[in-house]
C-alpha cells in the first residue's frame, strides 16, 4: 500500500503547529518549487495586528523533505535563538504594535518583521533582546 502524501504533509503541519503552540488558523506552509529544490515559508498569523510574519524558511527536495525540515527546526530552535521584542507601527496607524520573534540575530528578526511587504510601509521604533530566562 502506498503511503497519501497528503495525510503526511497534514501530519507533518500539525505536528510543527503543535511545536510551536500555533493552531492551523494561526499558520500558513507557503511552498515554492523551483527546479529540483521547494522552499517552504512558515508564516504566522497575528489577528490583534492584523499582519503575517514570517516564523522561518526551509529547503528539500520536495513538499515532505521540506516539512521534514521545519520540523527539525522547531524541535530545537529556542536553543539556537535569541528571543526579540520589535516595537512598531503601519504607516497612517497611530497605534504602537509590539512583537516578539526569535531569530539568530537583529537583521534576521527585522526580516521576519518584513516578510513579504513594503520596507515603507512599517516604522521601526525598538529592537530589543530580551533577557535569558
Amino acid at each position: 500500500m502506498t503511503k497519501d502524501r497528503n495525510l503526511e504533509l497534514a501530519r507533518l503541519q500539525k505536528e510543527i503547529g503543535n511545536y510551536i503552540g500555533l493552531g492551523k488558523d494561526s499558520l500558513v506552509f507557503n511552498f515554492d518549487t523551483k527546479g529540483k529544490r521547494t522552499q517552504l515559508h512558515l508564516i504566522t498569523l497575528n489577528p490583534k495586528h492584523n499582519q503575517s510574519f514570517l516564523f522561518h524558511a526551509t529547503t528539500g527536495s520536495d513538499k515532505v523533505d521540506a516539512l521534514r525540515e521545519m520540523l527539525d527546526y522547531v524541535k530545537t530552535y529556542k536553543e539556537r535563538t535569541s528571543s526579540y521584542t520589535i516595537q512598531w507601527s503601519t504607516r497612517g496607524d497611530s497605534g504602537l504594535q509590539t512583537s516578539y520573534f526569535r531569530a539568530k540575530n537583529v537583521l534576521e528578526a527585522l526580516d521576519k518583521l518584513f516578510y513579504d511587504r513594503d520596507p515603507n510601509s512599517i516604522t521601526v521604533f525598538s529592537v530589543m533582546l530580551n533577557s535569558i530566562t
